[in-house]
C-alpha cells in the first residue's frame, strides 16, 4: 500500500473563539482550556480582551503567547488610526503577511466593533462574514453550526447565542471546555 504524504503542515486551534452580531448587539466569547500537547494545563483562561477604551472586542485561537503578542500589536494599530477597527485590521494584516517574525506566530484573531468583525490571520487573511457570525478554534466549526442554527430558529440575543453555542461545541470538541467567557458591546 502506498505511503500518503501531507501536503504542508497540518496546525491544530486548540480552543474555541465564537463572534456573534445579531439583534443590534455583538457579542464574543471563548472557553478557558489550555492544553499542551495532550494534557490540560489549565481550565479558566481568559481568551477574549477589550480594547480601545473598551469599543473594541478581540479574541485569539492558537498559542498563548503568540495570541497575546497579536493583541498588544493589534492594541497600537487601534491606538494609531484612532479606533478605526477597518484599518487597524488591514494594517495588522498587511504586517503580519509581511513581517518575518511576525509571520510565524500561530495564531488566529477575530475582531470586532459595533459596528464590523473580522477574522485576521498570518496568511495576510481579512475576512468581514457575510452572516455575522465568526468561529475560529477547533470547536470552531461546531460552534459555528450551532450558532448558525440558533440566530435562525431562535429569538435569543447575541449573549445568549455565544454561550449556548460554546456549551455544544465544548460537548463535542476535546479542545474546548464549558468554562465560557462573553464579552457583549
Amino acid at each position: 500500500m502506498p505511503r500518503q504524504r501531507r501536503i504542508g503542515p497540518v496546525k491544530s486551534r486548540a480552543t474555541t473563539v465564537l463572534c456573534v452580531r445579531h439583534g443590534g448587539k455583538v457579542a464574543m466569547g471563548a472557553d478557558g482550556q489550555v492544553t499542551l500537547g495532550n494534557a490540560v494545563m489549565k481550565h479558566g483562561a481568559h481568551k477574549i480582551r477589550r480594547l480601545y477604551k473598551d469599543s473594541v472586542l478581540a479574541g485569539f485561537a492558537g498559542t498563548a503567547a503568540d495570541g497575546f503578542a497579536l493583541f498588544t500589536r493589534f492594541e497600537a494599530k487601534l491606538e494609531e488610526y484612532h479606533g478605526n477597527l477597518e484599518r487597524a485590521a488591514v494594517e495588522l494584516a498587511r504586517d503580519w503577511r509581511t513581517d518575518r517574525a511576525l509571520r510565524r506566530l500561530e495564531a488566529l484573531l477575530v475582531v470586532a466593533s459595533d459596528k464590523r468583525s473580522y477574522l485576521l490571520s498570518g496568511t495576510g487573511d481579512l475576512i468581514e462574514p457575510d452572516d455575522g457570525l465568526l468561529a475560529v478554534g477547533s470547536g470552531g466549526p461546531c460552534a459555528l453550526a450551532a450558532a448558525r442554527a440558533l440566530a435562525r430558529r431562535t429569538d435569543l440575543g447575541a449573549r445568549e447565542i455565544v454561550e449556548e453555542a460554546l456549551k455544544i461545541a465544548a460537548e463535542i470538541d476535546i479542545y474546548t471546555n464549558d468554562r465560557i467567557v462573553v464579552e457583549e458591546l
